[in-house]
């Protein structure tokens, strides 16, 4: 979640517009299929991972039987994501994928904790009902006539909130309010996949249009596009999948 405010400004669709290479074909139809493709990678790389962790005593033992270990790999993951967002323009794409799946990889690391503290059974639920509702608000984002950009400030301030909300209940630890930060949380991130969404797309068709005028000739813009907007929904359904795990937790208990 603290991963996720950091990236909003490489949404910026002027430094794509200004971006510039060497002259070659453009293809911009297929770049939100990249999207879930790479976005779809990541998420079985991070899954993979976790099962790993969790199938090995040795991997066990080397994340969880040194306190240090999980804020070393806390660390990596956000060096690795601040390092994505904020290069993109700067790292050739095939750099730009390698630490976008990498950053998959160490996610999946921290995220097997979740192993220890939920059921099999929950978490497939969980991850059955995110996929469900991912799927559908970002269809919804990708297709609808109406203008999402008015959610954008929101939603972050919601999301600024959400944080500060959590990291507050850490030392109060009030069950109250962790359940009002749950449901906020799903919420928020069901609007982020469609507003994303939306952005995207709409990133896509901007930078589309300035090749054409002649303003940009670069010809990995596409795949840099790609590799920012997987990154970006990977966020949003990973958060999404976590509070309604906290959901489905609390429900069960």
């Amino acid at each position: 979640m603290k991963d996720y405010i950091e990236i909003q400004d490489n949404f910026d669709r002027g430094s794509y517009a200004r971006s510039t290479s060497t002259t070659g074909t453009f293809s911009f139809s297929n770049v939100m299929t990249r999207v879930y493709v790479w976005m779809t990678a990541a998420l079985c790389i991070t899954a993979g991972a976790a099962f790993l962790v969790v199938s090995s005593p040795t991997m066990l033992q080397l994340i969880y039987g040194n306190s240090a270990a999980i804020w070393v790999l806390f660390i990596i993951e956000l060096g690795l994501v601040f390092g994505v967002s904020a290069g993109i323009n700067r790292l050739s794409p095939t750099t730009a994928t390698t630490l976008f799946l990498l950053y998959a990889a160490v996610n999946g690391l921290t995220l097997s904790s979740i192993f220890f503290a939920y059921s099999i059974g929950s978490i497939t639920q969980a991850f059955a009902a995110s996929a469900l509702t991912f799927g559908a608000m970002s269809i919804f984002g990708a297709t609808t006539k109406r203008d999402l950009s008015g959610l954008g400030g929101i939603l972050m301030m919601g999301l600024i909130g959400l944080i500060i909300a959590s990291v507050v209940n850490i030392f109060w630890a009030n069950s109250t309010l962790d359940a009002i930060i749950t449901y906020i949380g799903v919420f928020i991130f069901v609007g982020l996949t469609a507003y994303d969404t939306q952005k995207i797309k709409a990133m896509s068709a901007s930078a589309e249009q300035s090749v054409s005028m002649g303003y940009s000739t670069d010809t990995a813009l596409p795949r840099r596009i790609a590799i920012l907007g997987a990154l970006t929904l990977y966020l949003d359904f990973i958060n999404l999948f976590l509070y309604i795990l906290r959901l489905l937790g609390r429900n069960r208990d």
